[in-house]
């Protein structure tokens, strides 16, 4: 099964999310670009962060610079126009600001390079989104920038591509972990929406923590965050109750407090909203389950595929087939392409 065929006329809004700076991020959207100009579908592309420079601004290191194609839809801010060597037809200036001024959506009129520095906030990014399919595109394509993972929020995009690599760590059994563990996250079971007697929409929108019995009665904590509420949650749960729904982002130290004090934490299902308000590191993830905490999203992330990248910019690379059986030994039912030799996809 080819990559495109898993998003061809099936989504209108997807996200490349990376693993890590140079994981091959920016090589799976100019191989997407690619294989949509092929078809004669034309694609939006906006960013969650700043992307497609030349020279990695964090790691200092040469990266992939993103070249478009012509009537290609691009939304980026004013001054990474100025880079862009893409002759651009400008469509509108949204009232999204960053700090390198509005976002501007443009039409390609000439093929080219161009640098990517999208909307900051997940409503301002959905609604940009939105303008560029208004405008033609078939396809928007949104680029997770480094620690800006909200991309792949279902509340913004219907399904997601994580791309990892060896930059990630120049051991590969390390990498192949790491990857596992963030599709385990994204692969996170669903609740049912109607399986409480509230609109969970709501919650996450104002930001609320509710306790709930077996009876289906419920209980607002009276806390702005779970950061450092930990014990204050956990001093709520006793014995019947059956859910804690916890808005915002969640850290292990949260549970850490929760379990110190709750002596019926393993009977509780934790609810969050989405898998990319979870802040842990693949050994906490570990140790919470191991210590039976039970966390279940409201919003699934659609993954579609693991995207992988075995050349490194640091100096050291994998061996790309030991590197793409190993992803597929381990990860059987989501599709893993290799997006340097694109036609292992096939495979």
């Amino acid at each position: 099964m080819k990559l495109v065929d898993l998003i061809y006329n099936k989504y209108k809004i997807i996200s490349v999310v990376g693993m890590s700076k140079n994981a091959g991020k920016t090589v799976t959207l100019n191989y997407l670009i690619e294989k949509f100009d092929e078809i004669g579908v034309v694609i939006g592309i906006t960013s969650t962060g700043r992307d497609g420079e030349k020279l990695d601004l964090v790691t200092k290191t040469e990266k992939p610079t993103i070249f478009v194609l012509e009537n290609t839809i691009i939304a980026t801010a004013k001054e990474t126009l100025l880079k862009s060597s893409a002759k651009l037809e400008i469509l509108e200036i949204t009232k999204s600001r960053t700090s390198l001024g509005e976002v501007v959506i443009a039409r390609v009129r000439r093929s080219g390079y161009v640098e990517i520095a999208g909307a900051e906030t997940n409503t301002q990014l959905k609604l940009i989104a939105n303008k560029m399919i208004e405008y033609g595109a078939e396809l928007v394509i949104l680029d997770g920038a480094i620690d800006r993972k909200t991309a792949a929020a279902p509340e913004i995009s219907e399904a997601a591509i994580l791309a990892t690599g060896a930059a990630l760590n120049r051991d590969m059994n390390n990498v192949i972990d790491e990857t596992l563990f963030q599709v385990e996250l994204y692969s996170l079971k669903s609740i049912k929406k109607d399986t409480l007697n509230f609109e969970l929409g709501d919650v996450f929108k104002n930001k609320q923590f509710i306790i709930v019995d077996y009876g289906g009665k419920s209980e607002r904590i009276s806390i702005k965050t779970a950061l450092n509420s930990g014990r204050i949650i956990g001093a709520k749960i006793k014995e019947g109750t059956k859910y804690v729904v916890l808005s915002g982002s969640i850290v292990y130290k949260t549970f850490e407090d929760i379990i110190s004090v709750a002596e019926n934490y393993r009977e509780v299902i934790y609810i969050i909203q989405d898998a990319t308000k979870i802040f842990l590191s693949s050994r906490e993830w570990k140790m919470l389950k191991r210590k039976g905490i039970d966390i279940r999203v409201v919003n699934g992330i659609n993954l579609l595929a693991v995207t992988l990248n075995p050349y490194s910019p640091y100096g050291y690379n994998f061996d790309a087939n030991d590197f793409l059986f190993a992803l597929k030994e381990k990860m059987p039912t989501v599709l893993a392409i290799d997006v340097v030799e694109g036609e292992r996809e096939d495979d």
